[in-house]
C-alpha cells in the first residue's frame, strides 16, 4: 500500500486571499505572491477569468508552502478566532453553499505531523505522540474508507430523527462530501505548518510510519476527547448506533478496575458528585500542558467542572441555541445515559413545550453558548419563594464526548512509563497494532 493523500476542507470564505510563497501551477501557468479569489456568478473568479475549480500545485513540492489569511479556527468553541496560516502541499479552490471552500491536499504523514503539532505540545512524552500519531492517521483513514463505500453505495444516510416530542441528531460524516476532512475539531485539528512541528513529533511520526489501529480486518474507528471523565463512553451514545467492540466501556485506569453502572442515575450522580481515581483525574500543569495548547488552557477545569444560569438566561439561550421556542424552561430532566454517565437523552420543560433532546453534542450545543464541556452532567435547581426555579447549576464530568482516547488520561501514562502500545490497547480495546505501508 503506498502514503495516501488526503484532502482537508481549511475554509469557507465569499472571500479569501492567500499568499504562494513559492511558485505554482494552475492551467499551466505559473503563479506566485498575493492572491485574492471572489464568489462571483455561482465561480470563482481569479484577476478577470470566472473558473469552477482551481487547483494550484507546487512546482518543487519538498520547498513549497502557500499562507491563508483569515482562517477561523475554534469554530463555535469559546475560544474562536481568526488567524493566518502556512500549508505545504496544494490548494484546492471549489465552491459550496455562495462560498469559496480551500481544500488543502497533502500526504498523510505530512498532514499528521501537523495534527499532532496543533493536537499535541512539543513537550508531551514520545510515547504519547506515538499513540497520537496512531490513532489520527487510522481515525483519519477510517473515515476515508467509510466514506467512499457511502460513496459507491449510494447509501441514505440520515443523522436525525425528529417528532414533536423528540429531537435525536447526531454530527458526523454526513457534513462533508466535498473533501475528506475538515481543519477545525469536528475533524481533527490541523493548522498546516504554522505550529512548528519539533523534531520529538517528526521522531513519532517516523517511528509508527504506516502503522494503524486493526479489529478483525478492518481500520479502527480510533476516536479521542480530551478528558473521558473516568470511564469510556461508547460510539453508538454518540453516533449512529453501531457497536463497535474496541469502544467499550472501562474504567480509565489498569485493567480490571471495577466500574460503576453509569447508566442508573443513582450512580451518575454519585459519580460526577465525586473525584475517583482515573489516569485522566490530575491537575499536573506539566501533564496539561503537554495535551492543551495556550487556548485550551484558558479552561482550567476539564475532570469535574459546574455551570450555573438563572432562569431567565437559561430560556434565552435555549430559545436562542435550539430555534425551538420552549417558553421559560421549568426542568431540565436526565432520561437516558451512556456507560460513562453521559446524557444521551435530556427532556427540557418548558412553560410553552416539552421536548427529549440528544444526542450528547446536541444537548451540549443546545445547553452553551458553543458547547459544554460534556454531557455527564446532572441538574441542582434554586427555588425562588413561590418554588419556581431561579437557578439551574450544572455539574459535569470530562471534556468532549469521551469515546476512545482520553488524551489526558493518555498523557498521564506516557508519564509513567506506559509503551504506546499499551497506551492504546487501553483505550480501544482487543484492537490490534498493524503497518500498513
Amino acid at each position: 500500500m503506498k502514503e495516501p493523500k488526503v484532502s482537508v476542507g481549511i475554509m469557507f470564505e465569499p472571500q479569501i486571499g492567500f499568499i504562494l510563497n513559492t511558485p505554482f501551477l494552475f492551467n499551466g501557468t505559473e503563479y506566485s505572491g498575493e492572491q485574492t479569489v471572489n464568489f462571483k456568478d455561482g465561480k470563482i473568479q481569479l484577476g478577470a477569468e470566472l473558473y469552477d475549480t482551481i487547483r494550484f500545485d507546487p512546482v518543487n513540492e519538498e520547498q513549497a508552502s502557500f499562507e491563508l489569511t483569515d482562517v477561523t479556527i475554534g469554530i463555535n468553541f469559546h475560544w474562536e478566532r481568526k488567524e493566518n496560516q502556512v500549508f505545504k502541499g496544494s490548494l484546492k479552490l471549489i465552491t459550496e453553499d455562495s462560498k469559496i471552500t480551500a481544500i488543502n491536499i497533502l500526504g498523510v504523514e505530512e498532514y499528521l505531523t501537523s495534527v499532532i503539532s496543533s493536537e499535541m505540545s512539543a513537550t508531551a512524552s514520545l510515547e504519547l505522540l506515538k499513540a497520537h500519531a496512531v490513532i489520527s492517521r487510522s481515525w483519519l483513514l477510517a473515515q476515508i474508507e467509510k466514506n467512499r463505500e457511502i460513496t459507491a453505495s449510494n447509501e441514505k444516510y440520515s443523522a436525525m430523527t425528529e417528532t414533536e416530542d423528540e429531537l435525536i441528531r447526531w454530527y458526523d460524516r454526513e457534513d462533508h462530501t466535498k473533501f475528506d476532512i475538515c481543519a477545525d475539531d469536528h475533524c481533527q485539528r490541523y493548522q498546516g505548518i504554522t505550529r512548528a512541528s519539533t523534531k520529538i513529533v517528526k521522531e513519532a511520526i517516523a517511528a509508527t510510519w504506516g502503522e494503524l489501529l486493526m479489529f478483525e480486518g478492518k481500520i479502527c474507528d480510533a476516536r479521542y476527547s480530551k478528558s473521558c471523565g473516568g470511564v469510556f463512553e461508547e460510539f453508538q451514545n454518540c453516533w449512529e448506533d453501531i457497536k463497535y467492540p474496541y469502544l467499550t466501556a472501562k474504567r480509565d485506569l489498569a485493567d480490571d478496575s471495577p466500574m460503576p453502572d453509569l447508566t442508573v442515575e443513582s450512580n451518575a450522580k454519585e459519580w460526577i458528585l465525586t473525584s475517583p481515581e482515573s489516569f485522566c483525574n490530575t491537575s499536573d500543569k506539566v501533564i496539561l500542558s503537554q495535551v492543551l495548547n495556550n487556548y485550551d488552557q484558558e479552561t482550567i477545569n476539564f475532570y469535574r467542572w459546574r455551570v450555573e444560569y438563572t432562569r431567565q438566561e437559561i430560556s434565552e439561550l435555549v430559545a436562542r441555541r435550539s430555534g425551538t421556542d420552549y417558553g421559560t424552561i421549568l426542568d431540565l430532566i436526565p432520561v437516558e445515559r451512556g456507560t460513562s454517565g453521559r446524557l444521551t437523552k435530556l427532556k427540557i420543560v418548558g412553560s410553552k413545550r416539552t421536548r427529549v433532546i440528544g444526542k450528547e453534542l446536541e444537548i451540549r450545543r443546545t445547553l452553551s453558548n458553543s458547547h459544554l464541556y460534556s454531557s455527564a452532567f446532572i441538574v441542582e435547581k434554586e427555588l425562588d419563594k413561590d418554588g419556581n426555579p431561579s437557578k439551574f447549576i450544572l455539574l459535569g464530568a470530562g471534556w468532549g464526548h469521551g469515546v476512545g482516547l482520553c488524551q489526558i488520561g493518555a498523557a498521564v501514562m506516557g508519564e509513567r512509563g506506559f509503551g504506546y502500545n499499551q497506551i492504546l490497547l487501553h483505550y480501544f480495546v482487543g484492537a490490534s497494532l498493524e503497518k500498513r505501508y
